[in-house]
């Protein structure tokens, strides 16, 4: 099928396939399950792969979608063997991803007519922002591009400080201030370093607190507003980091930051030490805003390009 098209880099594939596999073996087992002594698809067998695919986290509606295009095919060829399920549902996860219009990119890159290019990056503590940040910042540096961090995430002493010691280990350069300073004040003096050091990517890390959203609403705006001072279409991208361990919990996050603020791109995070990798699937087609990068382990080169088709081979592999 036209969808796996793509020739990937071995040892980037190796550490995919690695770390979707919990995900993988769990929900292979319970498909084994779901299609036990049964030697075609019918009814019983689609309801079954329901109960499996929600059961791996790639949600309800999203799950439905999947059903149907397969109660489709079922409708067309009367016989449908179950031998034939599991290339059935590769092809048709990656259709419904395909349809998303993103997930091409294979490499970290960044437009060439945005200089700074600014990065905001959102999500609440404890999903892997701040780490999310300088494997970024390390991919971006490897990539050739001169990257500067802000610590606007002002709200937690211990988010400067680890901000600090990832700037330190990558070796880029970082704008910070006290804690409890505005966030906006240190986003604009980032950027206005940023400019000054002709730098070619800005990244910006934020509060990640959710008790109140219309603080953090009026939080972000103002964060906005007052970079826009410096670079007038400032920030290029609103990256909002989940934690795809969590699940369903990862839905309701994209779901409060999706109505606090403009998010443009995701990265999903902890892949590997989960069986809910199926998060992927559901929150690219829920959410209609693209999966850019995973986490596929601890390491500083385990945060993968997010690329469709890599990643659907890995999952069916």
């Amino acid at each position: 099928m036209s969808f796996f098209k793509k020739l990937f880099s071995t040892e980037k594939k190796e550490t995919l396939d690695k770390g979707l596999e919990k995900t993988k073996t769990t929900f292979f087992s319970k498909l084994s399950k779901a299609v036990a002594g049964k030697s075609k698809v019918d009814d019983d067998v689609l309801d079954n792969l329901e109960e499996v695919l929600v059961a791996s986290d790639v949600g309800v509606n999203t799950t439905l979608k999947i059903i149907e295009r397969i109660e489709k095919r079922v409708s067309e060829d009367k016989y449908l063997g179950t031998d034939e399920l599991n290339q059935i549902l590769r092809d048709e996860i990656g259709g419904l991803l395909s349809e998303t219009n993103t997930g091409e990119a294979t490499e970290f890159d960044i437009p060439k007519d945005k200089k700074p290019y600014v990065l905001m990056v959102v999500g609440v503590n404890g999903v892997g922002k701040t780490t999310t940040i300088g494997k970024l910042a390390y991919q971006f540096k490897k990539a050739g591009y001169k990257v500067v961090l802000g610590a606007a995430d002002t709200f937690r002493a211990a988010a400067i400080d680890q901000l600090q010691v990832w700037a330190d280990r990558v070796d880029v350069p970082i704008v910070r201030q006290n804690m409890g300073s505005d966030p906006a004040s240190v986003a604009f003096d980032t950027l206005q370093s940023a400019v000054a050091q002709n730098a070619d990517i800005v990244i910006i890390d934020t509060a990640g607190r959710l008790h109140n959203k219309i603080n953090l609403m009026n939080e972000l705006s103002k964060v906005k507003r007052v970079m826009q001072k410096v670079v007038a279409d400032a920030p290029h991208d609103v990256l909002l980091v989940l934690d795809g361990s969590t699940g369903q919990n990862a839905f309701e996050q994209a779901k409060q930051f999706t109505a606090a603020t403009e998010v443009t791109s995701l990265a999903v995070t902890k892949l590997d030490g989960t069986a809910k990798g199926g998060v992927v699937i559901g929150i690219s087609d829920q959410f209609q805003i693209p999966v850019k990068y995973i986490g596929v382990g601890e390491g500083i080169e385990d945060l993968q390009v997010f690329n469709k088709y890599e990643f659907v081979d890995s999952f069916f592999k």
